[in-house]
């Protein structure tokens, strides 16, 4: 292996495998390194001119803010954003999925009703903020006390920030309601106890007329004003789930077909191997999925700007492509309103990492969708019907995301991470990807599968795909995953706040 990685033969950029002090000679590319270039930062391969485009992935990255010498290291201080035109091409790259003869199996539960469950849960969700600190006694009342239940995952109460001081209606009302309707109605959620105020602008039977759940032994809530206060309404809760624990003990795992895994892709704290190591390994994992019947939710749609054109090739239809761009549309609305831009998106810590523009992460980002055609795209926590790739519209930022993954049904999540990035989701599992091997050896208590063995040219990215998918499957049979035995999973359910608080 050399010092640095070539993504594709027309790229005016390679990546530093390891760090390349300055003069160090780049055989391969003929050129010197005239500076120190970080590991996983760009080195130029040739002269750039000012207002250049820069090309990685042979995708435009950002455009030079002066010259760039060949050897030169390219980032921040000398490549910028720029507006250019993207070729939608739409559904020119769609092609017949290979779905595989005899589709693999995991040990899943399945629900009376048909649903299919990889954990097996009672949740407590709350209607507003104020009724977060008595779900939270009610489920600490069972924590470390589930020793006669050992088929029971947990109970778990999953509280949040708003609820009220808002508009009873409109969009911002809309996003939390369906939110807590697919929470409600996850299949690894055995029963689902909702605990209210009382007088919040979320009223619990304005969202239940809104979603058309009606309440049963599985589905049931209270008020903290109606049951007299908190110790009552404490005492209430307990009484209700040590009521319901005896039934919740009585699931079963048997072998069931990998078509009823929704997978979640997720990517935090990336960096400049994202988009080569764990990124496409976990698209390679989520083509095996989709050939086995399964579904893959892509999302983060300010981290698919400028990598778009890329998937609208694959929708299955133009209005799928179309559907696709809309959000697109939304998002450059949405940052202009509230004075921000798409460019405010990476963050310090993939900079740090060597990621320079939101194009550049977008590339790498996008990866994650693997190769299969995009069948249809999901406004945040819809509920996803589909089966195949789909793309879900949630912003960048991890657990807003990834609620709006298991909101839509996700119930496994493959979450990459080159910077580290320390996760979980209750009450679905999540599978934390390394990008290197000294992250992941340096943080292996938090990190499941080390991809950096692609960088390390131990291990193609299709054998990391294979092995991702071998976890998954293990994951969803019940094995534990790093974060899950860390006890990551709680506080991490984080609704999609959009409007004024008032």
């Amino acid at each position: 292996m050399g010092p640095t990685i070539r993504l594709h033969p027309d790229d005016d950029v390679v990546i530093a495998r390891i760090e390349i002090p300055t003069g160090t000679l780049i055989s391969m590319e003929k050129v010197t390194a005239a500076v120190t270039i970080p590991a996983g930062h760009k080195l130029a391969v040739g002269d750039i001119a000012q207002g250049q485009p820069v090309r990685r992935y042979n995708q435009i990255i950002g455009f030079a803010t002066r010259q760039i010498k060949a050897g030169e290291h390219v980032h921040v201080h000398n490549l910028a954003m720029g507006d250019f035109q993207r070729d939608y091409a739409f559904s020119q790259g769609v092609k017949d999925t290979q779905f595989v003869s005899e589709p693999a199996t995991f040990l899943g539960i399945r629900r009376n009703d048909g649903r299919v469950a990889t954990r097996n849960y009672i949740g407590i969700l709350t209607s507003v903020n104020c009724s977060a600190t008595v779900a939270r006694m009610v489920a600490d009342h069972f924590k470390n006390n589930l020793h006669d239940y050992p088929n029971v995952d947990g109970v778990v109460a999953l509280t949040h920030k708003t609820g009220c001081g808002m508009a009873g209606d409109g969009e911002g009302m809309d996003l939390l309601r369906r939110t807590l309707t697919g929470y409600a109605q996850h299949p690894n959620f055995f029963a689902v106890l909702n605990i209210g105020l009382g007088c919040e602008a979320n009223q619990i039977n304005f969202w239940l007329d809104a979603a058309k759940l009606k309440l049963s032994d599985k589905l049931q809530a209270f008020t903290i004003q109606e049951k007299g206060g908190t110790t009552k309404a404490v005492r209430d809760g307990v009484a209700r789930i040590k009521a319901l624990l005896p039934e919740a003990n009585r699931a079963r795992r048997e072998p069931l077909p990998a078509s009823h895994l929704i997978l979640g892709l997720e990517c935090g704290g990336s960096d400049g191997y994202s988009g080569i190591s764990a990124n496409p390994a976990l698209g390679a994992a989520a083509d095996l999925l989709v050939r086995h019947g399964g579904t893959a939710i892509l999302s983060e749609t300010p981290e698919i700007y400028g990598a778009e054109h890329l998937l609208t090739r694959r929708a299955v239809s133009r209005e799928v492509g179309d559907k696709l761009l809309a959000r697109i549309r939304w998002w450059e609305d949405y940052t202009a309103r509230n004075r921000m831009e798409m460019n405010n998106n990476p963050s310090p810590g993939n900079k740090a990492g060597g990621l320079t523009t939101i194009l550049e992460k977008s590339l790498g980002a996008a990866a994650k969708g693997g190769t299969t055609n995009l069948v249809d795209v999901y406004e945040f926590a819809q509920k996803v019907t589909a089966q195949g790739l789909v793309f879900m519209d949630t912003p960048g930022y991890d657990p807003v995301s990834v609620t709006g993954h298991v909101a839509g049904g996700a119930n496994v999540v493959c979450f990459t991470t080159g910077r580290g990035s320390v996760y979980g989701c209750k009450p679905a599992p999540s599978l934390k990807l390394a990008t290197n091997s000294p992250l992941y050896r340096h943080m292996e208590e938090d990190m499941d599968i080390n991809c950096g063995t692609v960088v390390d040219g131990t291990e193609t990215v299709d054998q990391a795909g294979e092995r991702i998918f071998g976890r998954i499957l293990q994951t969803a049979s019940g094995s534990r995953s790093k974060s899950e035995l860390l006890g990551f999973g709680d506080d991490e359910f984080a609704p999609w706040v959009v409007g004024a608080t008032m």
